[in-house]
């Protein structure tokens, strides 16, 4: 028996359209501001904005979009010679969040269309610590090797969008908590670009736009984690 494709915007709440919404206006003004230029910051803005959404509504196709993002991500920072965020998304978050596809294909939750929510067990805890420690060491001898700009901020970013993809995978609610660590560092990283070069100004947004969607994420997915809890409780 075939599953019957739904569309994934027709199960977005209001609120949640409300907040892409907005987010993609965001997006679009920046876009002009910067005077049309950046066309590949733009598209990735776009793209990542929306595979947020969907991210934090627990849904696979964000997971797809995601390694979209990375990709053209990825562009975009070897520009900049960021050559810690390009080899980061290309190299780590495209092919983990490939991984983290069939990870949540594995793992639905009834047929919700969202992903079922893990919790950490401790021996999981532990070495994603381990490994984060582990990314950042050889990452900043890497990086400074390559003569990285921005060698400290840059480090801290492979750092936590490393835990971050690598706690999407374990689907985890704490993947949230470490994207909105890595923008905070990312929009530091963009706003040293946007200084000198207006049109890298769509980036710099996309991840102030990508924080309040982190910010969402980490509510909705405690929130699913609350439900899908109590709906095996009562069977």
């Amino acid at each position: 028996m075939k599953t019957k494709f739904k569309n994934p915007f027709s199960q977005l709440t209001t609120g949640e359209w409300t907040l892409w919404g907005i987010c993609m206006v965001i997006t679009v003004i920046s876009y002009v501001i910067s005077n049309g230029t950046g066309f590949v910051s733009f598209l990735a803005s776009l793209v990542g904005v929306t595979a947020l959404i969907f991210v934090a509504k627990g849904f696979v196709i964000g997971q797809a979009l995601t390694v979209v993002f990375a990709v053209l991500y990825g562009i975009v920072s070897l520009t900049q010679k960021y050559y810690g965020e390009m080899i980061t998304y290309l190299g780590m978050s495209a092919p983990i969040a490939a991984f983290s596809v069939i990870s949540w294909l594995r793992h639905p939750y009834k047929s919700s269309g969202e992903v079922k929510v893990s919790k950490l067990s401790k021996k999981q805890k532990i070495l994603a610590a381990a490994l984060s420690v582990c990314v950042t060491v050889a990452f900043y001898f890497i990086l400074k090797a390559l003569g990285n700009a921005s060698l400290i901020v840059s480090t801290f970013s492979v750092t936590t969008s490393f835990l971050a993809a690598y706690l999407a995978y374990l689907r985890s609610p704490y993947y949230a908590l470490a994207y909105t660590a890595n923008d905070v560092v990312l929009i530091v990283l963009w706003t040293i670009s946007t200084i000198s070069d207006i049109s890298y100004l769509p980036m710099l947004m996309c991840f102030v736009t990508f924080m309040a969607n982190d910010v969402y994420g980490f509510y909705n997915w405690k929130r699913m984690q609350s439900r899908q809890a109590d709906d095996s409780d009562d069977i």
